[in-house]
């Protein structure tokens, strides 16, 4: 399992300390006084100043702007991963006839137990698409969720809330990328059995288990709004004029 902190990251630091570190940064810096800043102020990422006034606030060490800047950086470079890896996943769908979409926010309902009965929320699927036809019926929308880090894996395994909304606008594919030795970062026995999963293999993917197909007609009218209002994902050497001539030439 890979880490996004440097390795010279106390133990036990986490994200939280990373943001807590930005947030000081930007802001004058007032004491919080809870475990995070105790823990900061111990590994001399923070340290106390006294004004004039008596007034105590906090400022980074260069340790600490240090420390903020690399996971700054490392946050960058999964962003990256992450985008190019999606951006696989949409060319491979668009090549194959499908339409695609990056990023979209749609709304899902998901089962709501204290109240009997669904609840709507808003899913935000890496990737979402639909084949190119002209009957709703035929749509069969899917949705591919991206992951490059084992840790952002297991974190996403524990929302079940997020995984039902994914299967309510339809199909739900995990694809898996590989850590910095080039091993996968999870494995199809640890993904739910109603999701299918994708192995991410450098130039093409490997189906390690196929999804569960699902019984989904045509979208809700709140989906082909949003589709509506979006731009599809254009392949690479695709970006020609959609449109092509609409005159007769001369």
């Amino acid at each position: 399992m890979t880490s996004s902190f440097p390795a010279h990251a106390p133990p036990g630091f986490g994200r939280a300390h990373a943001r807590r570190l930005r947030e000081v940064y930007r802001s004058a810096g007032w004491p919080c006084q809870d475990a995070i800043e105790l823990e900061l102020l111990a590994a001399g990422l923070l340290e106390r100043v006294r004004s004039d006034s008596g007034h105590e606030h906090l400022r980074l060490t260069d340790a600490g702007i240090a420390h903020a800047a690399q996971q700054r950086a490392a946050n960058r470079a999964a962003f990256s991963a992450h985008e190019a890896l999606a951006h696989q996943v949409a060319g491979e769908l668009a090549r194959a006839g499908r339409i695609a979409w990056c990023g979209l926010s749609l709304r899902a309902q998901v089962p709501c137990v204290e109240a009997g009965q669904a609840r709507w929320c808003v899913a935000r699927p890496d990737v979402f698409s639909i084949r190119n036809t002209t009957v709703a019926d035929y749509v069969e929308p899917v949705v591919h969720e991206v992951k490059v880090r084992r840790a952002d894996l297991l974190a996403d395994l524990r929302l079940p809330d997020k995984r039902a909304a994914y299967l309510d606008l339809g199909e739900c594919w995990y694809v898996l990328g590989r850590d910095a030795r080039g091993r996968d970062i999870g494995s199809a026995d640890e993904i739910p059995p109603e999701c299918g999963v994708l192995l991410e293999r450098g130039g093409h993917f490997e189906c390690a288990r196929p999804a569960l197909r699902r019984e989904r007609r045509a979208l809700p009218f709140g989906v082909w709004m949003a589709l509506a209002k979006a731009a599809p994902f254009i392949a690479s050497g695709d970006e020609g004029d959609a449109q092509g001539w609409l005159g007769d030439g001369q």
